[in-house]
């Protein structure tokens, strides 16, 4: 929880920073003279992409934010060190290789990655055979994984339902347009009129800003999470090989390696 806190601190400086500073910088290289226009772009460059496009603007914003700061989470808990960690494996299949069990079963429980859950999972099973704990290994990946998958789904939401909230707010713009047009019962001029649609589209603007970002990320997550999940079957399996029936416990192979399980 502290984390996420952090991280929507950090993200919100930086937004703040893009929204306030770019302009300025982008001011850079005129003379002294052109302070005052400067200054005049940079609020005329923040009304026109945020105030103007008023409360549904603000809330795409917003959803760009959580976006990141989901980014930044799944950044930290979707990854290889937190999954399939090298050093946990190698000391859980020590332990089974010196035929410690309840030493294994204690260290797996405490252990916080998907790969020690799902060991311990399968050696609480090991009194009923080979095949209860190969049960058991997909059982509990398979709970893993979907859990994995569900914190994932809120990109896959913010993706969708962006362009949407976008697109709403451009044809209600485009409503109060022409309302106005009848009230006053006159066309207004070119200008008047490209301005007003400019406002209007506006949010569509900011509904794709923040899809198409949510949207590549959530798949590349997804991507992550399978390749991870079948690395964890891959190295549980390694690693409780030594229970099926005709192996060796004595000669069950080498300690894992970072190549092994990357």
């Amino acid at each position: 929880m502290l984390m996420r806190v952090v991280c929507m601190v950090a993200v919100l400086a930086v937004v703040a920073v893009m929204m306030f500073a770019l302009p300025a910088l982008a001011q850079t290289g005129t003379d002294e003279g052109a302070d005052s226009a400067s200054q005049a772009a940079e609020v005329k460059y923040f009304d026109f992409f945020v105030v103007k496009g008023g409360p549904i603007a603000f809330g795409l914003i917003i959803l760009s934010v959580v976006t990141i700061a989901l980014t930044i989470e799944h950044c930290l808990s979707i990854r290889r060190a937190t999954i399939v960690p090298t050093e946990a494996a190698n000391y859980a299949r020590s332990l089974i290789e010196e035929k410690q069990y309840l030493d294994a079963i204690r260290f797996t429980a405490e252990d916080p990655s998907m790969l020690g859950y799902v060991l311990n999972a399968g050696l609480i099973e090991a009194s009923n055979g080979y095949a209860a704990m190969e049960r058991a290994l997909e059982e509990t990946l398979d709970e893993r994984s979907a859990r994995l998958f569900r914190k994932t789904e809120y990109l896959n939401i913010i993706g969708n339902v962006s362009p949407m909230i976008g697109l709403l707010g451009t044809v209600t713009g485009m409503i109060l347009l022409f309302s106005q047009i009848h009230a006053a019962d006159a066309f207004p001029g070119a200008r008047i009129v490209a301005d007003r649609i400019a406002v209007a589209l506006i949010t569509t603007f900011w509904g794709l800003a923040v899809a198409i970002p949510a949207l590549s990320i959530y798949a590349i997550f997804r991507n992550r999470i399978d390749v991870l999940t079948a690395e964890c079957a891959l190295a549980a399996e390694q690693i409780l090989s030594v229970f099926k029936p005709g192996s060796d416990a004595s000669a069950s192979g080498t300690p894992l390696t970072g190549e092994q399980t990357t």
